[in-house]
């Protein structure tokens, strides 16, 4: 018989077109998820998954089973979130998607808040980049993601949540900033480092110092804030950081927060949802949520400005 469970874990493997990364995915051992894609295999009569050394690919017929797949299991979400709607707020499953440059600073506070006050809520995670965070919100792999505003994308609803400044950051035996707060104009932009491309902080970086003058942008990628606050706090640079990251960042790097001139550059931190998803009771209290906390990250990273 065909089942939900073979039918997300087939999702799951076709996202992740890895048995073991699909088995994390699914929360299930590698073995259990095996065994569910056989038989779904053999219920359906066709070979849904080639197996090889270079990895893991659906077949043809595999790619038509999957765009069926996903539409019955996006029917099947928006039916149990409208049977949810009818019961208390933040109650069951919640699939949130959160990038990165905000998930590892807004995720460890969040949690335990929504726990705490919505008990009965099981949160299900997911840190990516914007673009394929909101290709998984429109597909019902999500329910809601928090981003940088705007997003351009049809069929979602938009609500900003905070503003969240932007700082420069650099070596705290670093004496080549002198002058605080920093005008756009005095920032080296050869001294830049970025995160590599996909990262809308890359784009809104450039964006804040594009009046650094000519120079060549010769500085190194990277692929998180962390490592980017690494290479700062080792004399290799400075760095745009967002103020939700300061609290956490200063504490454990050898690094000086310098706050810029008004007006200060910002980036709007908004809330994502589908437009068709009936949960708008549960949107508002998410909203809530992030707001309480990212307004107490905030006053912790008054202290570390200077």
């Amino acid at each position: 018989m065909l089942t939900l469970r073979q039918m997300r874990y087939f999702d799951a493997l076709a996202t992740a077109r890895h048995f073991g990364r699909a088995a994390e995915l699914a929360h299930v051992s590698q073995p259990a998820l095996s065994a569910q894609i056989m038989e779904l295999e053999a219920h359906l009569g066709v070979k849904l998954v080639e197996r090889s050394r270079a990895g893991t690919f659906l077949t043809a017929i595999g790619e038509e089973v999957l765009a069926q797949v996903r539409a019955i299991l996006a029917d099947v979400d928006r039916l149990e979130d409208s049977a949810r709607q009818r019961t208390g707020t933040l109650e069951g499953r919640l699939r949130l998607g959160v990038i990165p440059t905000l998930a590892p600073y807004l995720v460890p506070h969040l949690i335990p808040y929504l726990r705490q006050r919505y008990p009965a809520i099981e949160m299900e995670l997911k840190e990516s980049l914007t673009e394929r965070l909101i290709a998984d919100l429109g597909e019902g792999r999500l329910d809601a993601v928090v981003a940088a505003l705007p997003i351009d994308a049809e069929g979602v609803v938009t609500q900003s949540l905070f503003s969240d400044r932007f700082f420069m950051a650099i070596a705290d035996n670093d004496r080549t900033v002198l002058m605080s707060p920093l005008t756009e104009d005095q920032v080296d932009i050869s001294q830049l480092l970025l995160l590599e491309e996909g990262h809308c902080l890359r784009d809104q970086a450039l964006a804040v110092c594009n009046t650094a003058g000519k120079r060549q942008l010769t500085s190194f990628g990277a692929t998180s804030m962390a490592t980017l606050l690494q290479m700062v706090a080792n004399g290799m640079g400075m760095t745009l950081i967002p103020e939700i990251a300061v609290p956490s960042e200063a504490a454990r790097n050898a690094i000086r927060i310098v706050p810029f001139a008004a007006p200060e550059p910002a980036r709007d931190v908004g809330l994502v949802w589908r437009r068709s998803n009936p949960r708008r009771r549960d949107m508002d209290a998410l909203a809530e949520a992030i707001v309480a906390c990212a307004q107490r990250v905030s006053t912790r990273a008054a202290a570390e400005v200077g």
